[in-house]
């Protein structure tokens, strides 16, 4: 016999406190909370105190707002209601705010600050309630419901709004030294966000007062965002809305002369992403502010105004020591930051990861100061966790930070070049060129023979000493030669780790032949062996026709590769230049095919060039595999790759390369940027490619130039001319 009975589900007494105490992440979020809820209540503003007691025995935080108040209903039936949707079902406050809190639990933050809460509040038609919550209580109940709250209402004659006081006792007053003050006023510095306009008409201020704690200074003060904003040396801002589209604006106070750029931003034209089909996260607002950190962009970021708040300017220590406490790039929403999204220490962009990986060309953590704001979680699907420690790791979130990054490149690139023209960054160095400064004695020799001369010396000892000097400089030769030929190699192989991609492709077909064959070939042995028979026999020989035919295509892979694999260098002869260019080319032959990208090679056959076949293939490598990543990002409905090789019969005159990819932006083109080691366009790139690329030509006497195109990019490989450095 059965019966069916129903039952309810009751909270435990200690959830309000596992949804205030376990939850929040740290006293400063609990803080934001309750400044959050006085926003939501239409306050023009919200002042904390903080007053600690006579005998230093505990101390009270009190949070006032002059906000709309409550009512006793709002009090009862949404107050005192954990996880009540009241505020996520309005969205907008009876002025039009948009809401910060939508989960109903923030209030209970303030079981973490101390051991009672007394809410007061006084709606706009003057009733007064008031409300004692000790949160023992609810440790001690066995069920919420059996922990009564009594409510005492008036009417007042007092204007609208609500105060929040709560008392903590020795077991809380460890929490709050002079460095937690410091960082309360950093955190409610970073939570409103440094741009006014965000608020637009709709300020709202937050005051902080702290008194009697001992051994922490007083506090009396009005929130203001931090002055550094202003002072970046290099800015990148604007719109981006959820198709990823979007006009964004470069400017500089690097010089006085240096003229905004506007930009037509497309996220398609960076990452390959179909925002017709994929999640969006609405529409951004971004600015990111850069700074230099090398001495002289410390001096000039004082000298622009960085002051300390009694409006002396700071020394070059504490300039750097607020870009570390400052840095970051904050994600806000209605104004306000999202914990802990921008803290110094919370590299939710990974940049410091790309820095290590080219610091030349890519912005640490610690560089940069900006904000992204974003639209609600109804629109843009980012959500922020019930803990309060960020947005959730859903695709909406990748997508804000693919589009984040992607503008941040923007900024990159362009101060990369300003850099670069200015002489700011290092210098890029051919390798092979400054080898044979460093092992020239030329101008030692000379220096010391004149010496020698004026002082009188007879010609036996400066003919020993110049045929020392002779002698040492065939050693040093023969050792840059080899330190060259080393390069040289590694060049080579690094450019062979470019088409990984290319092996591991091609070569995994014969090798999963050979694993999964190499078995059945010994099963039908052991037959053979038992039985005689042919037919096993027959077995066999077709494993190993087919084992093979498998090892031909691991041949003709590494004879394909063989020179820029090669571990010494072959000797520099005549090539027959077309012949090796459709070398390089069968290379990517299957990659090729998959991309539905078409080759022609146009040209004299029997053209001979006299080069080292390693540096031809390491040319011409580094163009196919930059046209193929392009072509494929981009989604080019033509993909072709056009080679004209140009001679008079004798010699050679250029070899013009074509793609039909997006091409080259003229800018780059003119400063060529592009050759220089660490730059590069692509998100992840190294900036090898190209730079490798312009070595090999150049110690084979050739030129490789980036020309201006309609269509794709297009380079030109030539021989230097004679002037040329």
């Amino acid at each position: 016999m059965s019966t069916d009975t129903t039952y309810i589900i009751r909270a435990a007494g200690r959830h309000i406190l596992t949804i205030g105490r376990d939850l929040i992440q740290d006293n400063y979020a609990a803080v934001v909370e309750l400044v959050k809820n006085a926003y939501d209540a239409d306050s023009p503003d919200v002042q904390l105190e903080f007053i600690m007691s006579p005998l230093h025995s505990g101390y009270s935080i009190i949070i006032a707002d002059h906000g709309h108040g409550m009512s006793k209903e709002d009090v009862v039936n949404k107050w005192m209601v954990p996880s009540t949707q009241d505020k996520f079902d309005r969205r907008k406050s009876p002025s039009g705010r948009t809401m910060q809190g939508s989960k109903g639990v923030g209030r209970y933050a303030a079981s973490i600050l101390g051991k009672d809460l007394l809410l007061e509040t006084v709606s706009i038609a003057g009733e007064k309630t008031t409300a004692h919550f000790v949160w023992k209580d609810f440790e001690s109940a066995e069920y919420l419901d059996d922990v009564e709250i009594r409510l005492e209402t008036t009417k007042v004659s007092e204007p609208p709004g609500t105060r929040l006081t709560v008392n903590g006792d020795d077991e809380f007053l460890s929490e709050w030294d002079q460095k937690r003050f410091e960082k309360l006023q950093f955190e409610l510095k970073k939570l409103k966000s440094p741009v006014d306009s965000v608020f637009k008409d709709d300020e709202f201020r937050i005051g902080l007062r702290v008194t009697g704690f001992p051994g922490v200074e007083d506090i009396d003060e009005v929130i203001d965002p931090y002055l550094l904003f202003d002072l970046y040396d290099y800015r990148i801002a604007g719109k981006i809305g959820s198709d990823g589209k979007g006009t964004i604006t470069y400017s500089s106070q690097k010089a006085r002369n240096i003229a905004d750029e506007q930009i037509d931003f497309d996220i398609k034209q960076d990452v390959p992403i179909d925002f017709e089909k994929s999640i969006r996260s609405g529409d951004f607002e971004i600015d990111v502010r850069a700074f230099d950190r090398d001495n002289d962009a410390i001096e000039s970021l004082i000298g622009r105004g960085l002051r300390e708040e009694s409006g002396n300017y700071v020394g070059k220590n504490q300039a750097r020591q607020l870009l570390n406490a400052y840095s970051g790039i904050g994600v806000y929403r209605n104004g306000f930051r999202i914990r802990p999204l921008g803290d110094a220490d919370f590299d939710w962009l990974k940049l410091n990861a790309r820095r290590a990986q080219n610091p030349s060309l890519h912005l640490g953590n610690n560089q940069v100061i900006g904000y992204v704001r974003i639209e609600s979680a109804h629109w843009s699907g980012l959500e922020e966790k019930s803990a309060r420690d960020g947005l959730k790791d859903n695709e909406a979130f990748n997508r804000l930070k693919e589009v984040t990054l992607a503008v941040i490149r923007q900024l990159e690139r362009r101060r990369y070049e300003y850099r670069r023209k200015a002489g700011l960054s290092k210098p890029a160095i051919k390798v092979e060129r400054e080898l044979k400064r460093l092992y020239s004695l030329e101008k030692l020799k000379h220096l010391i023979l004149r010496l020698l001369i004026e002082a009188g010396c007879d010609q036996s000892t400066i003919d020993r000493i110049t045929q020392f000097f002779d002698e040492t400089e065939k050693d040093m030769d023969k050792e840059g030669y080899e330190i060259q030929q080393a390069l040289r190699v590694y060049q080579g192989q690094a450019t062979l780790g470019k088409i990984l991609n290319v092996i591991v492709h091609e070569g995994s077909q014969p090798l999963s032949y050979f694993r999964n064959q190499i078995p059945n070939l010994r099963y039908w042995r052991e037959r053979f062996q038992k039985t005689g028979e042919l037919g096993k026999l027959e077995k066999m020989l077709s494993i190993v026709n087919g084992v093979e035919e498998n090892m031909e295509i691991f041949v003709k892979l590494f004879g394909r590769l063989d020179p820029l694999a090669a571990g010494k260098r072959a000797a520099k002869k005549p090539l027959e230049l077309k012949k090796t260019i459709q070398d390089v080319l069968s290379v990517f032959e299957n990659e090729m095919k998959s991309e539905d990208v078409s080759t022609e090679i146009r040209g004299a056959d029997n053209f001979k060039f006299y080069a080292w076949s390693q540096d031809i293939y390491a040319i011409f490598t580094n163009l196919v595999d930059n046209s193929l990543y392009w072509m494929s990002q981009k989604k080019r409905k033509k993909r072709k790759i056009t080679i004209e090789l140009v001679s008079d019969g004798h010699s050679l005159s250029h070899i013009d390369y074509r793609d039909t990819g997006p091409g080259i932006e003229p800018s780059l083109i003119e400063n060529e940027v592009i050759f220089e080691p660490e730059f590069s366009t692509k998100p992840e790139g190294t900036g090898l490619g190209l730079a490798i690329a312009s070595e090999a030509a150049e110690r084979n006497g050739l030129e490789l130039k980036a020309l201006k195109s309609e269509e794709g990019a297009y380079f030109r490989l030539q021989p230097k001319m004679e002037n040329d450095k």
